[in-house]
């Protein structure tokens, strides 16, 4: 990091921290991303549900509402901008019993109220004909036609890569130990050294109450809360064609079935509140929970194709609402904090505010930033072997012959994609995956995780084969003796 002063310091590189960086990116000031991890997007943002949430759910009049439907209304042009996978396939909260009627009455009303286009109640015969696996004790479900899933990873990193396209610095391996003020100026101690910066944004997750904390006496407290979820191969991909909710309680949406934009089944997640920070284990309660309670909604699931289990944890404030904003006692320290669900939903909308909070500062402080000139909205994204014609496949075979060898039979991911996904930045095995879909198959990397390894270390002379990891810092594949143990040719 270099010895500038930044106008302004993003903690977290999230899905609100990168799309906070995009929006910043379009003016002509000097922003840095610090991460704790070793890629982007690698907290809450890599373990959730996917879901692009139409908006019924949050209360009329708070952040949560308006953002989401904000969030929803942007998704469709952000995903063509910045090439990534979305499909607004729709979902459907399903009442079991006419007992529950009004409660779907309400939340129909709810959502109205919070601007949601298109919300109306489907009967049990249409019900059926939208999801023939549907409970045998439907009765009716609220349809929110606005509603999609999305690949997480690949938002995440599409926001990252444009940020860093449009002159945003990131700087990974840095978590922050403390934030101070001095001199009209914020030092943030961060990865061995300190970043001058007149203005911070606090998007740091989990973490995020222990930053504001730092700088405000008015303290703030973020409950870890774990969702533990089970992925089905694509073999089940098709048992649902949109996301299918049970009515939501005061812990959330629910366990939910939904088709990915892979092609695969995801159910969950729980809701269960948790002191650890880092408690992203699964459990057998919590498993049995998520198929327990799926059956509500949907009959039949084929949890014998299950290929992965894995758990997320939200940034739940007891407020329940997002807090974003300058801290009037802190000036210059916006505060992105408690974004949980609805939040991916919400990112696109939430960079905008956080954005405009930090560039009133950056104004008030006689540093206005005008529009930068050069500004590149369009992104490339990263080459699916399974949504390419034959034609195109061969294309790229011509143009580099490494496209043709197939690394990842489970997912259909060749040489050539690892390279190039090596080649803008993935370091680590999981961060390969995140841009390519390689490990995500049936087998879990089984088959092609030493190769990968493999072409890591050869795109990065400094990461020796054995050194490789999972996702950064210790998660080390191989133990024992560090020095190469496999070719480089």
């Amino acid at each position: 990091m270099e010895d500038i002063i930044w106008d302004c310091v993003i903690v977290g590189a999230g899905a609100s921290g990168c799309a906070a960086a995009r929006e910043l990116s379009r003016t002509d000031g000097r922003y840095l991303v610090l991460e704790a991890a070793d890629d982007v997007g690698c907290g809450t943002s890599k373990a959730n549900s996917a879901i692009v949430h139409a908006g019924f759910d949050a209360h009329p009049g708070t952040l949560m509402a308006r953002l989401n439907v904000e969030g929803n209304a942007l998704f469709p042009g952000l995903a063509q901008e910045l090439d990534f996978a979305f499909m607004p396939v729709g979902s459907l909260v399903v009442c079991t019993c006419e007992d529950q009627r009004p409660a779907l009455e309400a939340l129909l009303e709810r959502g109205r109220s919070n601007g949601v286009p298109g919300l109306r109640v489907v009967e049990k015969d249409e019900l059926r004909r939208m999801e023939p696996n549907v409970s045998d004790a439907a009765t009716c479900a609220l349809w929110a036609p606005t509603a999609g899933i999305c690949d997480p990873f690949g938002l995440v990193i599409a926001l990252f890569e444009n940020a860093r396209q449009n002159g945003v610095g990131f700087s990974f391996g840095s978590r922050v130990e403390s934030v101070e003020r001095e001199g009209g100026l914020w030092l943030v101690h961060a990865g061995g050294g300190v970043v001058r910066s007149r203005c911070v944004v606090n998007a740091a997750g989990i973490y995020a109450d222990q930053i504001h904390n730092m700088v405000s006496p008015h303290r703030m407290a973020i409950v870890p809360r774990r969702g533990e979820y089970e992925l089905l191969d694509t073999s089940a991909g098709s048992h649902v064609r949109h996301t299918v909710f049970t009515l939501p309680t005061k812990m959330g949406k629910g366990v939910l079935v939904t088709p990915t934009v892979h092609g695969n089944l995801l159910v969950g997640p729980t809701a269960d509140d948790v002191d650890d920070r880092e408690g992203t284990q699964t459990t057998a309660a919590g498993l049995g929970a998520v198929r327990c309670r799926s059956a509500l909604g949907v009959r039949d699931i084929p949890f014998r194709e299950v290929i992965a289990s894995f758990s997320g944890l939200r940034a739940h404030r007891p407020e329940h609402d997002f807090a974003i904003g300058e801290l009037p006692e802190a000036p210059g320290f916006v505060d992105c904090a408690g974004i949980e669900s609805p939040g991916l939903t919400a990112c696109p909308a939430i960079g905008r505010m956080v954005a405009s909070e930090v560039l009133r500062a950056l104004a008030r402080m006689g540093r206005a930033r005008g529009p930068r000139p050069d500004f590149q909205p369009r992104r490339r994204g990263y080459v699916n072997l399974n949504c390419i014609s034959p034609e195109e496949w061969n294309e790229l075979i011509a143009r580099d012959p490494s496209y043709g060898n197939i690394v990842c039979r489970c997912c259909l991911v060749s040489e050539g994609q690892i390279r190039e996904a090596c080649r803008r930045g993935a370091r680590s095995v999981d961060a390969v995956k995140r841009r390519t879909g390689a490990t995500m198959g049936r087998c879990q990397g089984g088959f092609c995780c030493p190769r990968i390894m493999q072409i890591i270390s050869q795109e990065h002379p400094d990461i020796p084969f054995a050194m490789v990891t999972k996702k950064g810092g210790a998660s080390r594949y191989l133990a024992g003796n560090t020095k190469e143990v496999a070719p480089h040719g």
